[in-house]
């Protein structure tokens, strides 16, 4: 089996088992009240509430800013926020997996981008062994918050063990 094809049936598997009394998706108030379908494209029609995670409105950005180096690339960084009301609006119209996707990506947003990419790299198969995955997930949890994301990376860890994609210990 080839590997790419691997990883989607895995991913395809965690996916399915998601929910299941192990983790939360609870919808989260936008910090703006609730925004839905009517407020898309958000952008557009609240653009004072879309925030870069420095705190920079959409109205600070131009490219006239990133030539002077007024806007840095930590500027471009979505508000955990800003991806929570992009979640309620994929809800208002049943993109309920999307929302899911957002709401965990808002979380890894503390995470520092090489860290970020060490975990990608972990959760590839015969990468890691079920121990080292798991510290992966308790040091996100504890670390930067990331209990969405930890219960997943668990998740996967155990569908891992399952179908004997582990690396040996």
């Amino acid at each position: 089996m080839e590997s790419e094809e691997l990883i989607r049936q895995i991913m395809s598997e965690v996916m399915a088992n998601l929910g299941k009394d192990q983790v939360s998706f609870a919808k989260k108030p936008a910090a703006s009240g609730g925004v839905d379908a009517s407020s898309y494209p958000l952008g557009e029609k609240m653009p004072d509430q879309i925030k870069a995670a420095t705190g920079r409105v959409l109205a600070d950005f131009s490219l006239e800013k990133v030539k002077s180096g007024d806007l840095t690339a930590d500027d471009f960084r979505i508000a955990p926020e800003t991806l929570e009301m992009q979640a309620q609006v994929a809800e208002s119209v049943g993109r309920d997996t999307l929302a899911r996707n957002m709401r965990r990506a808002a979380e890894l947003i503390k995470v520092p981008d090489a860290e970020l990419l060490s975990v990608y790299n972990a959760l590839r198969p015969y990468r890691s062994t079920k121990a080292e995955l798991y510290g992966i997930a308790d040091s996100l949890a504890t670390k930067y918050g990331c209990t969405v994301n930890a219960a997943f990376i668990k998740e996967a860890a155990d569908v891992y063990e399952k179908r004997g994609r582990l690396k040996a210990e």
